[in-house]
């Protein structure tokens, strides 16, 4: 009886360039939202409830269900985001049917007016260090992987 345990395979490192690019963009992707965090206090604003004003002012009369839904978050998160943006006086809900309506009110458009502009130019300055090639090449190939991680189903491995 041969009692001699075989080594698994080393791994190929060519088959983990997937799970080094994942890290890759989630440090990316954490350290700009701690960024991002820092950059909108100047507005008391947190990133979900800027998320939110910038949603509704894009979007003025979302449900609440579809903004839940564009965020990826539960309608008790939304809740409470609303319940929060509204006794600081940013948005309103009116109720439609079933639905509440959201809307900004004149304070929420006027901080969205303001804040919008300039997140996105702090966040274009984040991208300084790509050309505009390396920015566009950036942005199709997350758009291919989206597209193929849409067409995936969660495999139970």
């Amino acid at each position: 009886m041969d009692n001699t345990v075989e080594s698994p395979e080393p791994r190929d490192p060519q088959r983990r360039r997937g799970v080094f690019a994942w890290l890759r963009m989630l440090h990316i992707v954490r350290r700009t939202e701690r960024g991002a965090a820092q950059h909108l206090q100047q507005w008391a604003l947190s990133y979900a409830q800027f998320d939110v004003l910038a949603q509704i002012g894009s979007s003025e009369g979302i449900s609440q269900q579809a903004l839940a839904e564009r965020l990826l978050v539960t309608q008790g998160n939304i809740t409470q985001l609303l319940d929060k943006m509204e006794r600081r006086g940013l948005v309103q809900r009116t109720p439609e049917g079933r639905t509440n309506k959201l809307r900004l009110t004149a304070a929420g458009q006027t901080l969205f007016a303001e804040v919008i502009p300039a997140h996105e130019d702090w966040l274009e300055r984040r991208f300084a260090g790509l050309s505009m090639a390396e920015q566009h090449e950036l942005h199709r190939l997350l758009a291919k992987l989206d597209r193929s991680l849409r067409d995936q189903r969660p495999s139970a491995k």
